[in-house]
């Protein structure tokens, strides 16, 4: 049976901030023996203007994006964010000739570390990160949306990494697309909830780009702070190391 052929959509933070992660997610993929392309004809998903109110330019670029990643096997997106609007929004925006291309792509898109352990069965990635101990963070779209919770948690422990208890884990970061830039006052309030909780560990570890860049942006401000790494890249560091 050949491998399954799964398009990679970097999404645009992953094309613009987390190039790394966006490899890392390619090089795991082919680890498991999937056949990997990155189309370089797709752009954004739509969600910027989605969550602005802009519904038509929103189906516009949806639509455009299912085209371009119609024929592969699988979808794979290294952000819930993204993945959850592919998914969940796309299908019921987009309307006309391209609507059942849309759907289809939809029920195809899984985010990064769904697609590994439930489609892939994998479960263990080697022990390079053994002794290490990171802290979680689960993006909302992810969480409520997709509804992923176990998957990246199964993936780190499997590669050795202590998943350390955080009682913020599950809280927004405060980031939310528009939101960080219509109420920055809010924004900073909930990463400085996150910040002033989290526990003492060598890495914070997420699957959202955006949520990445909240934190880290914060905890900079503040001075203070773990890395905080893509999930991609510290799976790979465990496979790699």
């Amino acid at each position: 049976m050949p491998p399954p052929r799964v398009a990679l959509f970097p999404t645009c933070l992953g094309n613009r901030f987390f190039a790394e992660a966006v490899a890392d997610a390619a090089r795991l993929l082919r680890h498991v023996g999937v056949e990997v392309s990155v189309p370089a004809e797709a752009t954004c998903c739509g969600q910027p203007a989605f969550n602005a109110g802009h519904r038509a330019e929103a189906a516009r670029m949806a639509g455009r994006l299912a085209e371009v990643l119609d024929g592969a096997d699988w979808v794979v997106l290294p952000s819930g964010s993204c993945a959850a609007m592919v998914r969940n929004h796309a299908p019921t925006l987009v309307q006309g000739t391209r609507a059942d291309l849309a759907r289809r792509v939809a029920l195809r898109t899984r985010e990064l570390s769904e697609f590994l352990v439930d489609e892939m069965g994998v479960h263990r990635l080697g022990d390079g990160l053994a002794g290490r101990r990171v802290a979680y963070h689960h993006g909302c779209h992810a969480l409520r949306e997709l509804r992923s919770r176990e998957q990246p948690l199964t993936l780190l422990k499997g590669a050795g990494a202590e998943v350390v208890p955080w009682e913020a884990a599950e809280e927004c970061c405060g980031f939310g697309g528009l939101f960080s830039a219509k109420l920055p006052a809010v924004s900073t309030a909930m990463a400085d909830r996150k910040l002033d909780t989290l526990p003492g560990v060598d890495a914070v570890v997420s699957a959202d780009g955006g949520c990445l860049m909240q934190l880290a942006g914060r905890a900079g401000h503040r001075g203070e702070g773990p890395p905080f790494r893509h999930l991609a890249s510290v799976l790979w560091e465990g496979v790699s190391t």
